[in-house]
């Protein structure tokens, strides 16, 4: 049988996935990693990319020893990363500056760049409306940086690949941009999906520094022999080009036409909303990609830590369910669910701030907090508190979504794909479902990003007409949970409290009487 191999790049992880011809996961193998921060230089991640791609190679060897899979049967490879992660390359190909996602060294050019005022108006609208992107996470604010202050590396630079397209570089020697973890560097033109020469010029920076750019699912070339030598593939495996890990997973659970909408609840719970024309929003609040299907883009608003706040409240309040679960055998987590379901909607008038609506322009968060709490201590507290993060998540996500619906068209009836480790809870399922007053879709699929990812190796080698085909020949569905419309009218006024709590909670951040939970470079 024919497999397909996927490499994700991820933030903490390197992981290689293995899917038969079929779509169906058979194993992988992972590794954690750290990034460096440089001496020095506050905020700075650097990428380690000979050490990172000895954790590819072990990776790739795990799993293709844990399945037995023989490494002939496998058609193609691709890899799925962090957005905004860099590699830059000299002109003989030699690594010779990388830094992580999460690198944050380059505040000072941002908050240059963001004052830039052009005959037209600020540079950031400009770079905006072309791109989709500020310049809170982008390319320009860093090579900035390596300009300034490596400007021997930044001499040197040839080429800058995102890493993904690192991954596919070093498998097969060719360099290649894609447009869906591309544009995330604010670098490509939304419109045309390609290079634009002005998002570079206009912020000091050469206009050759990107490859040719090249769609999701392209064959670029084949493992060469040295990769083959390293990872035990077999030299001429074809290497298609992959993509960004959040476009990559809403392909992955074939989310493929404009109006679709995905919500992914794990750490951070992410909304994106499929687009079908290269539209920014007027008002700035909400960042836009391309997609990893050529012409189509994804409007993108982030909750923050939704998931982190309820294992924070686990581990720092639950002490008495943590009891109870551990002498009980179960999960600590479903024991503080259940109490909650016990608490009636809107959490006994408990307002939490835990999560902000998405506002790119300034990127910044209020500080968590708890609001409205009552003096009457013990279980039933606890449980109200507990449930009001789980509404609210549910509830920003709802005003995000009501954010990107202002300037791009959401599908009014197609079910909301809900997907993530919050998915697996049935009440914090029902209760997104209850707020969004939307069906909700729950897949089957828990490998949605590597999936992907391996829809565009099998797309590239010739097995499918496109990545978009093979997803949907290999999407599988769970379940679907439909609102209940009476608790969906029971939400609005508590909806409508928590926004006029946060507005306030916000304005104490940004007065700086307390303390963002999470700030944006340049913010």
């Amino acid at each position: 049988m024919s497999h397909y191999l996927a490499i994700d790049a991820g933030t903490g992880s390197v992981r290689a996935a293995l899917f038969s011809a079929d779509g169906v996961f058979r194993g992988a193998g992972s590794r954690p990693w750290e990034h460096d921060p440089e001496p020095g230089v506050p905020g700075s991640m650097g990428f380690a990319t000979e050490r990172n791609w000895g954790l590819v190679v072990e990776c790739v060897r795990e799993v293709l020893e844990s399945t037995g899979v023989d490494a002939a049967s496998i058609r193609g490879v691709a890899a799925s990363a962090m957005r905004e992660g860099l590699v830059v390359l000299d002109a003989e190909g030699r690594e010779i500056w990388a830094c992580a996602n999460v690198d944050s060294r380059a505040g000072a050019e941002v908050v240059e760049l963001q004052g830039v005022q052009t005959p037209d108006g600020p540079l950031l609208d400009e770079v905006y409306r072309r791109s989709g992107q500020t310049f809170a996470l982008a390319a320009q604010p860093r090579l900035l940086w390596l300009a300034r202050h490596r400007p021997e590396l930044y001499e040197r630079a040839a080429t800058v690949l995102m890493l993904s397209e690192w991954v596919a570089y070093r498998l097969s020697g060719e360099r290649f941009m894609e447009p869906s973890n591309g544009s995330t560097s604010g670098m490509l033109s939304l419109a045309t999906r390609d290079a634009d020469p002005f998002l570079a010029s206009a912020c000091g920076l050469r206009e050759d520094l990107l490859p040719a750019v090249a769609e999701p699912g392209t064959r670029i070339g084949s493992v060469h022999r040295a990769a083959a030598e390293a990872t035990g593939l077999a030299e001429g495996t074809v290497v298609a080009l992959g993509g960004g890990d959040a476009q990559l997973a809403a392909l992955g659970l074939a989310q493929t036409e404009p109006g679709q909408v995905l919500l992914t609840a794990g750490t951070f719970w992410q909304l994106n909303v499929n687009v079908g024309a290269p539209l920014t929003d007027p008002d700035m609040a909400v960042r836009v990609n391309a997609a990893a299907v050529a012409g189509l883009y994804q409007a993108e608003a982030i909750a923050f830590h939704p998931g982190t706040a309820v294992r924070w409240f686990r581990d720092t309040f639950a002490a008495e369910e943590l009891a109870a679960a551990r002498a009980a055998g179960r999960d600590p987590l479903d024991v503080l669910t259940e109490a909650a379901e016990a608490v009636p909607i809107g959490s006994d008038g408990v307002i939490p701030i835990f999560s902000d609506v998405m506002s790119y322009r300034r990127w910044t968060h209020a500080a968590p907090s708890f609001l409205n709490l009552s003096l009457e201590a013990g279980p039933r507290l606890r449980a109200a508190m507990f449930r009001s993060l789980l509404e609210n998540a549910a509830i920003v996500s709802d005003a995000n979504l009501a954010l990107v619906g202002r300037f791009a068209p959401v599908a009014a009836d197609a079910p909301v794909v809900f997907a993530g480790g919050a998915a697996n809870s049935a009440a914090w399922t029902q209760i997104t479902a209850d707020v969004l007053g939307r069906t909700l879709r729950v897949p089957a699929v828990t490998e949605a990003t590597a999936q992907g990812t391996a829809a565009c190796a099998a797309a590239a080698a010739g097995d499918f007409s496109s990545p978009g085909e093979a997803a949907q020949a290999w999407v599988r569905w769970d379940r679907e949970v439909e609102p209940d419309p009476h608790r969906h009218e029971q939400y609005v006024p508590v909806k409508e409290r928590w926004a006029t709590a946060y507005a306030a909670q916000r304005e104490l951040m940004l007065s700086g009487v307390t303390t963002p939970m999470w700030s944006a470079p340049g913010a």
